[in-house]
């Protein structure tokens, strides 16, 4: 029964960012919605993100569930955002080099979905060494991201 219940969460919040990327899209009444909630999204994604690393430094014990469970969290919430960079939308922490170069921007935040989608991968995989290089790789596509497109705090 728990493993059903793991396996029906899992599938739900595997659906929900179609569901809620093309609705975000919509909601998005005043600039500063969009801005609240690529925030909200970018900062618990950071969060579980954020957990994983001391494990891959070693300075905690590999629980590959847990592991498992951070990444799974963020596959999903990294595909959230994006729809809060539309037209319009500009503001917060985002330079507006994320709209006047949409291509270099859109090819970065393609990118970190593609080693986020490698990072889960290797999390499925239960091999810390897979998780650290898939990791590594990640962390810099955010931070090669952050760099062009994000303002210092």
């Amino acid at each position: 029964m728990k493993t059903l219940f793991r396996v029906l969460t899992l599938a739900g919040m595997a659906a929900a960012p179609m569901l809620l990327s093309s609705a975000a899209y919509a909601q998005f009444a005043k600039a500063e919605d969009a801005v609240a909630y690529r925030e909200s999204v970018m900062t618990v994604m950071s969060s579980h993100f954020g957990r994983i690393g001391p494990v891959v430094k070693g300075e905690r014990p590999y629980d590959a569930a847990q592991v498992q469970a951070d990444v799974a969290l963020v596959a999903i919430l990294s595909k959230l955002p994006w729809a809060a960079f539309g037209t319009g939308t500009e503001g917060g922490r985002a330079k507006p080099d994320v709209w006047a170069d949409n291509a270099k921007f859109k090819q970065r935040s393609d990118a970190f979905q593609e080693n986020v989608a490698k990072l889960a991968t290797a999390a499925q995989s239960g091999k810390l060494e897979q998780v650290r290089t898939a990791f590594g790789d990640t962390a810099a596509s955010c931070k090669a991201c952050h760099d062009a497109f994000r303002k210092p705090k």
